[in-house]
């Protein structure tokens, strides 16, 4: 019998509501970041990639991004709970989701965000504000379908350089993981997976929100007895 080990789970929801809120966050941010950047000089053309500070917690209090939160809420609870399933102790568990940072980013002139991951935190998500349409975004002449992507990359990477490749381990070969800039898509990761946002240009600045996330118990999160061997 094969026993599969370590799946590295990333799920995608989206929010039907995205159609209602997404505009008003989409002029917020951009509102913020000309507020975030008023010493610049008038003649000075915004930056093609920018990033707010994470305290959009703090700083927004929009009815609009509150829905959103408990969009985001929901969504890492159901992830969250399929991934430890098997895992966690059987019974009711008191739990407390934290997000502890959140920030959007706008971005656009083949601007990139390179490759990384997010510490102090078990989960992390990404919120598709706005894009070009998904027809439009894929024309592009020279980012074609890669225009806007959010590219994973699996955990084996390290270990790809150099190896030997068969087709006994073709499951390695393919190591990465596009995800469409879709207005209203959420998609939650573990925060060690490496990823990153692929140059992108629309007529449409490319808008996100990322988070992080933790998870505690109220008892603690020691879940297995620690082996002194």
């Amino acid at each position: 019998m094969a026993h599969i080990h370590w799946p590295v789970p990333v799920e995608l929801h989206q929010n039907e509501a995205h159609n209602d809120i997404n505009p008003t966050l989409a002029r917020a941010f951009q509102a913020m970041r000309a507020t975030d950047l008023a010493q610049r000089s008038p003649k000075e053309p915004l930056p093609a990639f920018y990033a707010s500070n994470d305290q959009l917690l703090e700083r927004v209090k929009l009815p609009e991004f509150q829905s959103l939160l408990n969009f985001i809420a929901n969504a890492l609870q159901k992830t969250i709970m399929t991934a430890n399933s098997g895992v966690w102790p059987p019974g009711r568990m008191k739990l407390q989701l934290q997000i502890v940072g959140c920030w959007f980013q706008i971005q656009n002139g083949m601007a990139f965000h390179d490759i990384h991951t997010h510490g102090n935190c078990s989960w992390s998500g990404v919120y598709y504000v706005q894009a070009d349409p998904d027809e439009r975004r894929r024309a592009h002449p020279q980012l074609g379908d890669m225009n806007g992507v959010t590219r994973f990359y699996g955990p084996y990477s390290q270990w790809l350089g150099g190896a030997h490749m068969d087709l006994g381990n073709a499951y390695l070969q393919k190591n990465t993981l596009d995800v469409d800039p879709v207005p209203g898509r959420l998609v939650l990761f573990p925060s060690y997976l490496a990823h990153k946002a692929m140059p992108y240009e629309g007529e449409s600045e490319r808008i996100i929100i990322s988070f992080n996330a933790q998870v505690h118990a109220a008892s603690g999160d020691k879940i297995f007895n620690y082996d002194a061997t």
